[in-house]
């Protein structure tokens, strides 16, 4: 797999109140993200519960597809976090830089 250009312009934390997996979109709570959900950020490294998760909140970040996905959609967060192409009703959690399969990670920009 090529390499992904990863480029975070804003990392902040939040306290994770379950389990968060790298690479997945996370809410405002500390919880993975609910489907079609506004997400505070991308969890950049995997964070076991209790513990201070970093969070890439604005610019080029690395996200797991839920789906397929087309470079130039907006993309929401699936029930588990990861990106989908987002309805019009859902929240746009950014917009995607590549194409990708479920289960690839893939760039996305926040914050545009």
């Amino acid at each position: 797999m090529a390499q992904k250009l990863y480029k975070p312009l804003l990392i902040d934390s939040i306290k994770a109140t379950v389990d968060l997996p790298c690479n997945r979109f996370v809410d405002f709570t500390g919880n993975i993200c609910a489907e079609g959900a506004k997400a505070y950020g991308v969890c950049d490294v995997s964070t076991d519960a209790e513990q201070l998760a970093p969070v890439g909140v604005l610019g080029v970040l690395l996200v797991e597809a839920g789906g397929t996905i087309t470079a130039g959609s907006t993309v929401t967060s699936d029930a588990n976090g990861k990106a989908i192409t987002s309805a019009t009703s859902q929240s746009i959690n950014g917009y995607a830089l590549d194409d990708a399969t479920e289960g690839e990670i893939f760039r996305i920009i926040r914050g545009i």
